[in-house]
């Protein structure tokens, strides 16, 4: 199945379309448009402003598609204080989520993996078939990895989602910023575990 990669402009997220997903609403919707028809599904990888700012819009826009997210950053789409929109001189979308996601769910043919850290409730999406991976941001390209200095961050536990994705299959990482790798995505992963592991950073 083919990763459909939306950039982000400035500071907001990228977005991705695979399948019948969307993940993340970074992107602007003039962006978004083109899939706009394709889109039955919402996921979004952690609750910072800078990845749900667009998401009544788009929402709007795609014929009320289904809102997810992981129980644990859902309150945060409502709550300035834990979507950190503030920071931004904004204010978030104030839209509840259809679906709430734990870890092992399945959605669109990908696999829910819980990676606290950045936020309590990230999340990556994973396709095992296809060995594509939808970090959020938990780990980038060429070994970078999400900040831990938010409220609700946690460096050890960063640390221990970034391990747990470095034991899948991956080819294709495509992450919440910054250009996505569609090959050896593993070494990527592999870079951010080992710069975590030696506080080199």
């Amino acid at each position: 199945m083919p990763v459909e990669w939306i950039p982000g402009t400035g500071y907001f997220s990228n977005s991705y379309v695979y399948g019948s997903v969307l993940i993340d609403t970074g992107a602007t919707p003039t962006a978004v448009e083109p899939y706009r028809d394709d889109i039955g599904t919402i996921v979004l990888t952690h609750c910072h402003y800078d990845h749900i700012a667009h998401l009544r819009e788009i929402r709007d826009m795609c014929g009320n598609p289904e809102i997810c997210i992981h129980e644990l950053d859902a309150p945060g789409i409502t709550e300035p204080s834990r979507s950190l929109s503030t920071m931004f001189g904004e204010r978030g979308p104030d839209i509840g989520p259809d679906v709430i996601l734990s870890e092992g769910d399945e959605i669109g043919g990908l696999k829910v993996i819980h990676t606290p850290g950045h936020t309590p409730g990230g999340i990556c999406l994973y396709d095992a078939e296809e060995m594509v991976l939808f970090s959020g941001d938990t780990v980038f390209a060429d070994g970078a990895f999400g900040r831990f200095d938010f409220p609700g961050g946690s460096l050890e536990q960063l640390s221990n989602s970034v391990k747990k994705l470095s034991e899948l299959d991956v080819e294709g990482l495509c992450p919440g910023h910054g250009t996505p790798a569609f090959s050896n995505g593993r070494r990527h992963i592999l870079a951010a575990l080992r710069a975590l592991n030696t506080g080199y950073f």
